[in-house]
This record gives structure tokens, C-alpha cells and sequence, in this order.
């Protein structure tokens, strides 16, 4: 399968927040570059303002500009989630090793260590082109990804986005079965992506989810998007602090997505 990855992110002086800590992707592309015979590594564009207004308003472009660092780095985490929604698109699915993260920015503001909605500028870059008209996003990380929410809901154009934030937390097992019933559910979807946070992870802020746990995620993601839309899915790297765990799990979701 593809991943999406850029030697820029791993750049950390461009924010004081943990999804921007030195050594947090580290792990991840060790595990990458050693199951060389799974993946195949492709290098992003950052995003154009035209895509990036898609999403956001131009005082929050305007703002996030205001810092040369931050901008370069949150306009190639949104390249990153662009070419990883193309690639999905054209049937290769695709996970996206991207920084800073983006579920929390809404179009005029942002919290939560994210700057801007990434999933949401590759929904729409896709949309834009009359690619797709509806999407499904599962959003599996700790937190509720409220930017999402926020951009992709209650649209006044045809755009239909279906979000999942599953809050089940009682166990392991329950949590998994509200995806799944929730995806048993759906109908009319053009594609999949995943807001892929690893902070329900065991050893992570949520203490939910085994590497086991990541790889059903990712079969989920891979079987219904096979039923509904001819296999297009793809996943953003959100949140996930545990650096010894990121590696594991985010290989595991990726055995499942693929």
C-alpha cells in the first residue's frame, strides 16, 4: 500500500505541542522502511491556497501565514492528505504519515494542535473535480474531531459527509462493534478515510486499543469501503502521543486498511 511522507515532517520547532515532539515519527517510518515488501513510500506537494480556501476562511489562511514555519508545514500535511485522497481514489489505499495533525480546525479558527483541516481540504479538492459526491469519515482518535464536524456537516452544496466518532469506551470489543454497526449502516458512499488518531491506544491517554484492535479498524474500513465504493480508502495521521506504541499500531491499522 502507499504512504504518504515528506523528510519536512519531521520538523518540530514549528509549534510547543506533543503532536509536534521531537522523535514522534521517528518510530513510525523505522517500521515503515522495514517492511519494505508492504509499502511504497510517495512524496507530497503542499497544498495550494485554492485548496486550502476550499476548507478555511481567508482570515484563518491569513493568520496561519503569519508564521512562515507553521504555514509550510500545515500546507504539506494538507499536500500530504491531498495526495493520499488521489491515490485512494484511484484504487490504492493509502495511509498518510502527515504533521501537524488537522481534525480540530474549523474553517476560521483552530485548537488542538491542528492548524488546518486536513481531511476536510482533501474531501473537497476531490469533491471539487466531481469526483465524489459523499464520503464516510471514521474518526477513531481520542478526541472528537470537532473541525470535521464542523466543515463537512450541514453543507448547503450536494456534498454529503457521513462522520463517525466512536464513544463506546467500555471496551475494546464494544468500541469495535459500534464501527462496525455503524458501517453496516451506510449506503451511498464514494469513499472512506480515517481521522487515525493512536491516543485510544493502551499504553496511550485512552487505554482502549490493542495493535489487534487497529488491524480490525483497518479490515473494517477495507471491507465496507469494498462493498460501497469500489475499495477507495485512505487515512490521515491525527493524534497518538505514546511514541514506543506509534510504530506497532499504526503498522497494525495499516495490515487491516491494505
Amino acid at each position: 500500500m502507499q504512504i504518504v511522507f515528506h523528510e519536512k515532517y519531521y520538523t518540530s520547532n514549528y509549534s510547543m505541542d506533543p503532536a509536534a515532539a521531537p522523535g514522534r515519527l521517528d518510530g513510525i517510518m523505522a517500521i515503515i522502511k522495514t517492511h519494505k515488501e508492504d509499502y511504497d513510500i510517495i512524496v507530497p506537494k503542499p497544498a495550494s491556497e485554492k485548496d486550502i480556501l476550499r476548507a478555511h476562511t481567508d482570515r484563518h489562511l491569513k493568520a496561519i501565514k503569519g508564521d512562515s514555519l507553521l504555514f509550510e508545514m500545515a500546507s504539506l500535511a494538507a499536500g500530504g492528505a491531498i495526495l493520499a485522497a488521489e491515490k485512494a481514489y484511484n484504487g490504492a489505499p493509502t495511509f498518510a504519515v502527515i504533521r501537524p495533525p488537522g481534525h480540530h480546525a474549523s474553517a476560521d479558527s483552530c485548537w488542538g494542535f491542528c492548524f488546518f483541516n486536513n481531511i476536510s481540504i482533501s474531501l473537497l479538492k476531490l469533491h471539487s473535480e466531481n469526483k465524489i459526491k459523499s464520503a464516510f469519515v471514521l474518526d477513531f482518535d481520542l478526541h472528537t474531531g470537532d473541525g470535521n464536524i464542523n466543515i463537512l456537516t450541514n453543507r448547503s452544496d450536494d456534498f454529503r459527509v457521513k462522520i463517525l466518532n466512536p464513544r463506546d469506551e467500555s471496551s475494546s470489543s464494544n468500541y469495535i462493534n459500534e464501527v462496525e454497526t455503524y458501517m453496516q449502516n451506510l449506503k451511498d458512499i464514494d469513499i472512506f478515510v480515517a481521522s487515525a488518531g493512536f491516543d485510544q491506544g493502551i499504553n496511550d491517554w485512552g487505554r482502549l486499543l490493542h495493535a489487534d484492535d487497529y488491524t480490525k479498524l483497518g479490515s473494517l474500513m477495507k471491507e465496507y469501503s469494498e462493498k460501497l465504493c469500489k475499495g477507495r480508502r485512505y487515512a490521515l495521521f491525527e493524534g497518538g502521543y505514546y511514541h514506543p506504541d506509534l510504530g506497532p499500531h499504526i503498522h497494525a491499522f495499516c495490515q487491516g486498511l491494505k
